[in-house]
């Protein structure tokens, strides 16, 4: 992407840009900045200048970017005196005719010269993306030098403005889809990674859909997709769900639509949130194609069980079990029938306790401490079943022993279970979850 789009933008400003930060380059910077914040000209005097100042950006080093981003940061916000003098307006004005534009001339003065930058990349080719990934640096760079953190802020409520759910569209990827785009799922995708072409092509067969949300600006680039596989019971296994020697399920049978991948590919939009809005709309689109789906539910990674296993040792220690956690991620056990049996049994017992009563430090410690069930639980579904060597994977055994989840969205509950969960932190789980999760 970068190379491309330094190529056009060249085709507006001609070749220029070094790779260094030296002092003359980042007083050259200043005066781009400077440049742009004035917005002087027109509409293509701007275009010119915001391509220019992208440009550089694109040819800079990471040590170069960090200065650039600094260089925004501590020196473009909102002028100090403008707004004390703007607040002491508008208090002397409270309850006048002058309180309106009092109002308004505060507001002004808060909106910092580094948003009318950022504004002014969405006139150049690609310059959305080109401030997504811009974001990624930020988020990269943010725990060494917290000064960057109020153009983070800005940054993020300016994407989270024009990435709002009602500018974005829903596709239906399939194998006739540009063979660019097949590729980006390939690399994109972050839950269970796609081994080749031919596994790509099981996961786009007649019994499966994969759907990704898209932003005008970014046609060929998904934000965030979801992987569908359309059967006739709740899946329990990933493994049997993307065996690409299995047969094909008649899809005009199927009575159930499992969710089994969701990733979400733009580091640059986190904190962006339209996850929730993705599922609702597939769910329409499936009943409308299938009109005998009744069941909706995900088989779902616990990525954060694991971890929290080693940090709480006790909890194996209540359930008997000889081995540790470390013992548990290498997955030998898996192949003894006796030892996985009595495994999996106290296994269950812990997982369902680490959904249902391990806390986040997150919204008061009202949260479930998974992230993929603050996710599912915000969204409305219940804890349906917990499965046993569901991904019995490397990765799945590191990051959970095997475990997975189903999450179930019975549309009759969403809306309650939604209120329930925001306001009292209620986790909606199944009967047998439930059991599983009682004290000893």
């Amino acid at each position: 992407m970068v190379e491309g789009l330094v190529q056009r933008l060249r085709s507006i400003v001609g070749a220029r840009g070094t790779a260094s930060a030296r002092p003359k380059r980042i007083e050259d910077w200043r005066q781009q900045l400077r440049e742009c914040a004035e917005a002087k000209g027109g509409e293509v005097s701007a275009r010119i200048r915001a391509a220019a100042l992208a440009q550089t950006y694109l040819q800079l080093d990471d040590t170069g970017r960090k200065a650039f981003l600094k260089l925004i940061a501590l020196e473009f916000g909102p002028d100090p005196a403008r707004v004390a003098t703007a607040h002491a307006a508008y208090q002397a004005a409270i309850d006048t005719d002058a309180q309106w534009d009092a109002e308004a001339e505060l507001r002004a003065a808060l909106r910092s010269a580094r948003i009318r930058i950022l504004t002014q990349f969405n006139a150049i080719p690609q310059g959305v993306k080109f401030l997504v990934d811009l974001r990624a640096d930020l988020l990269r760079y943010l725990d060494e030098e917290p000064g960057l953190a109020p153009l983070d802020r800005e940054l993020e409520s300016r994407l989270a403005a024009w990435f709002d759910v009602g500018f974005l569209e829903l596709q239906r990827i399939t194998w006739s889809s540009p063979a660019a785009l097949l590729e980006k799922l390939i690399q994109y995708e972050a839950v269970h990674a796609i081994r080749s072409w031919d596994d790509l092509k099981n996961r786009l067969d007649s019994d499966r859909r994969l759907y990704a949300f898209f932003h005008p600006r970014m046609p060929m680039e998904p934000l965030i997709f979801v992987e569908v596989a359309l059967t006739d019971r709740l899946a329990d296994s990933i493994q049997a769900l993307l065996d690409e020697n299995a047969p094909v399920f008649d899809a005009r049978r199927a009575d159930t639509a499992i969710f089994y991948s969701i990733s979400n590919t733009q580091t640059g939009l986190r904190g962006v949130s339209f996850g929730n809005f993705l599922l609702k709309r597939v769910i329409d689109d499936l009943q409308r194609d299938f009109p005998k789906l009744r069941h909706f539910a995900t088989l779902s990674p616990l990525p954060g069980f694991a971890a929290w296993v080693r940090r709480n040792p006790q909890e194996l220690a209540v359930q008997g079990l000889e081995l540790d956690a470390v013992e548990l991620a290498t997955g030998g056990w898996a192949s003894d029938s006796t030892l996985a049996r009595r495994i999996n049994e106290a296994l269950a017992e812990v997982a369902a306790r680490y959904l249902v009563l391990a806390k986040s430090a997150r919204g008061g410690g009202h949260e479930p401490q998974d992230a993929v069930a603050r996710f599912h639980l915000g969204n409305g579904a219940r804890i349906e079943r917990i499965n046993l060597l569901g991904d019995n994977s490397p990765k799945g055994m590191q990051q959970s022993f095997g475990v997975m989840v189903n999450y179930l969205y019975d549309l009759d509950e969403l809306e309650e279970n939604v209120e329930n969960f925001a306001c009292e932190g209620t986790i909606a789980n199944s009967a047998a979850v439930r059991r599983l999760a009682r004290p000893k």
